[in-house]
């Protein structure tokens, strides 16, 4: 469906991003588009179509942004937390010498 000329995909992603409290990355995942699709549409367009509905958009846009470098720390830590257990696995694995 062609939301661009109804400037309803705005509102429909504004409201999505809004009830879900989720970031810019899943909410074009859900709706099947680009991420720089997502922000112009959130960022440009929901501006000149619902200045409320912008303001309230771009305040859990700066939250996300703001929490964003803790969220890249977690996924790192989670990461190598991952790998050391499949080490230590490996090793013990190893030490069976079957």
């Amino acid at each position: 469906m062609d939301y661009y000329y109804d400037n309803e995909r705005p509102i429909a992603l504004a409201h999505y991003i809004l009830e879900e409290q989720t970031t810019i990355r899943a909410t074009a995942a859900k709706f099947g588009l680009a991420k720089s699709t997502v922000h112009h549409d959130l960022s440009v367009k929901l501006k000149d179509i619902d200045r409320s509905l912008y303001r309230q958009v771009q305040k859990l846009m700066e939250e996300n942004f703001s929490v964003k470098h803790i969220h890249g720390g977690e996924s790192t830590k989670h990461k190598f937390a991952q790998l050391k257990n499949a080490t230590n696995k490996f090793s013990e694995f190893e030490s069976l010498n079957l």
